[in-house]
């Protein structure tokens, strides 16, 4: 099993590839079996209606937003807000890092 293969963890960032949302980025909130999970953004797809996902159809981030996996594994649910901030977090952090310059494995892309 090689790491596209692997389940994600609760609380991961991941980048929808297949779809209507594709593109877009999404939390992992549950995880179904290990075929499918059930993503939640917080804005379109809100906690209490959260989209099942085929593991083939996402890209794993290397991002685990704390806040959202603690909430999930301590009470069981998780705010829209928690979700809207995490992935906010992570666009501010790892994606306009990425847009000034960088792919995403590191190497410098020339013009």
């Amino acid at each position: 099993m090689n790491e596209d293969d692997s389940i994600p963890l609760i609380g991961q960032v991941v980048r929808i590839m297949q779809g209507r949302e594709a593109g877009q980025y999404a939390l992992v909130i549950k995880i179904i079996d290990e075929k499918y999970v059930l993503l939640a953004d917080g804005e379109k797809r809100k906690y209490d209606r959260p989209k099942k996902k085929n593991l083939h159809h996402i890209e794993r981030m290397d991002y685990i937003s704390p806040e959202v996996q603690n909430s999930l594994l301590e009470t069981g649910r998780v705010t829209n807000g928690k979700l809207r901030f995490a992935i906010a977090k992570f666009v501010n952090e790892v994606v306009t890092d990425l847009k000034k310059g960088d792919q995403h494995d590191g190497e410098r892309r020339c013009n």
